[in-house]
């Protein structure tokens, strides 16, 4: 009989606790993430881009001289995009950081489209090459201090 007490009392407090603790912890806990969530959101973001245009950055200087090696051009390329795309996936905020993330990796893709036609036709480098890749790290650097800054 002790047995059956002890058991249905165990029942009884986790019922209780499932029923209104649980809720209550979700409610608490979820409250404080939903308004971290847009920080977390840029900060990943600008994290992201930064990733990207670092990848892009540290690869680049193998295909500064022709000849190029169009299959190793074709994988970096690839995964260039996949990079950016990945970081524009994560920029969807509203905050000014996400807006200057996308910026940065708008412009880096169009950087990396225009290099690769470049390369694929033989032609000479975009202009202005080395000056918009400093703009585009510029916005992810206003995009960090926008996280710092919390907008």
């Amino acid at each position: 009989m002790k047995g059956v007490l002890k058991l249905l009392a165990v029942v009884v407090i986790v019922l209780l606790i499932w029923k209104k603790g649980v809720p209550w912890w979700e409610a608490r806990h979820s409250a404080g993430a939903s308004s971290s969530t847009t920080a977390s959101a840029g900060q990943s973001c600008v994290e992201l881009a930064e990733k990207a245009s670092n990848d892009w950055g540290s690869g680049i200087g193998r295909f500064a001289n022709p000849p190029y090696d169009l299959t190793a051009w074709g994988e970096f390329r690839t995964r260039t995009d996949a990079a950016i795309a990945h970081a524009q996936s994560q920029c969807a905020c509203g905050e000014e950081s996400c807006r200057k993330a996308r910026q940065a990796m708008s412009d880096l893709r169009t950087l990396v489209s225009e290099l690769d036609s470049s390369i694929r036709v033989g032609t000479p480098p975009p202009d202005g090459l080395v000056q918009r890749q400093e703009q585009i790290d510029n916005d992810i650097n206003a995009a960090r201090a926008a996280v710092r800054g919390g907008t």
